[in-house]
This record gives structure tokens, sequence and C-alpha cells, in this order.
């Protein structure tokens, strides 16, 4: 089922533009080598104010994760070494079903479990920078099509009351309701799309609207899980793990690290062995019982 939002505007504009801009990714860049001062983690310019910076209370937590870099815009850095995105966040829901794991401000706190402090297609580009590719959004029609990209492995970071510094896979903060377990689904780096407002031709990313890490599938995505999880009040399949997560404005950092595949091979695909000289055309099978022959249907591997 797609949102009322998201039919209107592909009913506008005809066809929604996939591609991420160029333009955009090359000024942040441009913006972000710009901004690297002595103080990296935090990106703090003595020379832009007289008043000495805010402290940061998770910057234990930044030095543990190595050499962040700070984005220009929105509490968002970036690990080159180790392909890292860091998104500054807090606790907005503990109890509840979900749509979303993580959304930007004033948006979707209602049926999320962090509020992130970023815009999702700031977190978009520095997904990119670390070596992201992304796929892209579920769709729903002429039939069920799951979002695709890079995985993306998510935990968050905090700080106990006696300030020990806390971790724990984003997955398990999230309950299925019909197994009553962590939830063991992976993201996907779907991308979400653009859009140009016939009216006033201005250009928006869609997922700014709220959907940057999505539990239920929206056209609309930034990250979204690679299985069908409906949208529908009545269906959700995803709630918070209550007892999992911390107190209500607890400050977090949500880590997010691609899982960049080098030899490039399909998500959710077996990579296939190198065929050698006099080699028949055949394969060998995942449990390493005798080689199938490729005409023979195999099964197909899930994604996620």
């Amino acid at each position: 089922m797609q949102s009322h939002a998201s039919l209107l505007i592909r009913n506008q504009t005809k066809m929604p533009i996939k591609p991420f801009p160029a333009l955009v990714l090359s000024l942040l860049l441009a913006g972000f080598a710009a901004a690297q001062t002595d103080n990296p983690s935090t990106g703090d310019d003595p020379r832009t104010s007289d008043k000495p910076a805010e402290k940061d209370p998770l910057e234990k937590i930044n030095r543990s994760l190595g050499n962040l870099r700070k984005l220009p815009e929105g509490n968002v850095w970036i690990e080159l070494k180790n392909k890292m995105v860091v998104i500054d966040g807090q606790i907005c829901m503990r109890k509840g079903p979900l749509e979303m794991f993580a959304c930007p401000p004033n948006t979707k706190e209602h049926e999320s479990i962090v509020q992130a402090q970023a815009k999702p297609f700031i977190v978009h580009t520095a997904l990119l920078m670390v070596g992201a590719e992304s796929g892209k959004p579920v769709e729903w029609e002429p039939k069920y099509q799951p979002a695709s990209g890079t995985r993306v492995e998510v935990t968050v970071h905090w700080l106990d009351e006696k300030g020990k510094h806390r971790k724990m896979r984003a997955q398990d903060m999230i309950r299925n309701v019909r197994t009553g377990k962590a939830m063991t689904e992976q993201w996907v780096f779907a991308g979400s799309e653009f859009y140009t407002n016939p009216n006033t031709k201005v250009r928006h990313y869609m997922a700014d609207g709220g959907e940057m890490i999505c539990v239920s599938n929206f056209t609309t995505a930034m990250m979204d899980l690679p299985v069908e999880s409906t949208q529908s009040k009545e269906g959700l399949l995803f709630e918070a793990f209550t007892e999992k997560i911390p107190e209500i404005k607890t400050p977090v950092r949500l880590v997010l690290q691609p899982q960049i595949d080098k030899n490039k091979s399909a998500p959710g695909k077996l990579k296939q062995p190198e065929k050698k000289e006099g080699q028949k055309n055949s394969e060998p099978s995942p449990n390493g019982s005798a080689p199938k022959n490729k005409t023979q249907k195999q099964p197909q591997s899930k994604i996620g």
C-alpha cells in the first residue's frame, strides 16, 4: 500500500527523479573539506563565533569510534577508514507499534524509536561518501518488488546513568509482533527519490518527510527492509522492544556501517565459482553435495 502523499506526488510528476544529484554531493564534499579544523570529531571552528562551543555529552563515544569528520550540515560524521556514518539523536519512543526506527525532527516521532538530528538527504550523502550504493525503494505495482541497495548495519550507542558506554544492534530494540523476538531482518540503502513540485519547480528529497530508517515499506524510504512489511495500522509487523530501549530523551549516536561487498556480487545472491578450462557447465550445491546441472531450477536466495 502506498501512502496518499506518495501517490499524489507520482501523479503530479509522472516520472520520479531517482538519481541523487551530483551537484548536491559535490557541494557537500566541498563544504566538508572547508569545514575541517583542529577539532575533527566535532567540526567546530572557533573562528566562526566568540562563544565557547557547547560540550557534546557523547564526545566520549565519538572518540571511541575513530577519526570522525563532521559534515557541514546536520549532526552527521563520517569515518572513512572503517566506512561508518555517525548520526546524533535521542530516544523518542519506547512503547508502541513502529513504522520507522529513526526519523528526522518533527516528522514521525510517534512511530519511531529514535529522533535523528539530521535530514535524510544529508545521511544519504554521507553513505555515498563511505562507499555505499543506493538501490531503489519498494515497488507495489504491478507486483511487489522489495527495496534494494547496499546492506547497512545500524548500531545504537549511548551512556548509561553511570556514564558507561553502551551499544546495541538496532534490530534488538525492535520486536516482531508475531514471534515476540527481536527483529532479524537487515536494512538496505534504498535511496528514496527526488520529485519536483510542478507549481514551484522546487526539488525535494522525499525521505525528508520522515522515512529515514523504515521498518514498514515506503516508496519514499532512504533505508528500508527488503521484505514485505505493510504500512497498515492493523497489520504492522514490528513494535518497540521496551525492555531493551534506554529512557526517553536519552542522547544516542546511530552508527551506520555499509556492508560493502568487495567482489560487487549482487545482494542476496550466491557468488558463482570461476569456471575452469574444460570444466562442465555445472555448479556445486550449497550443502556440498554433487554438482547440479545449470538447467535444473535452483531455489533463489532470500534478501534479508
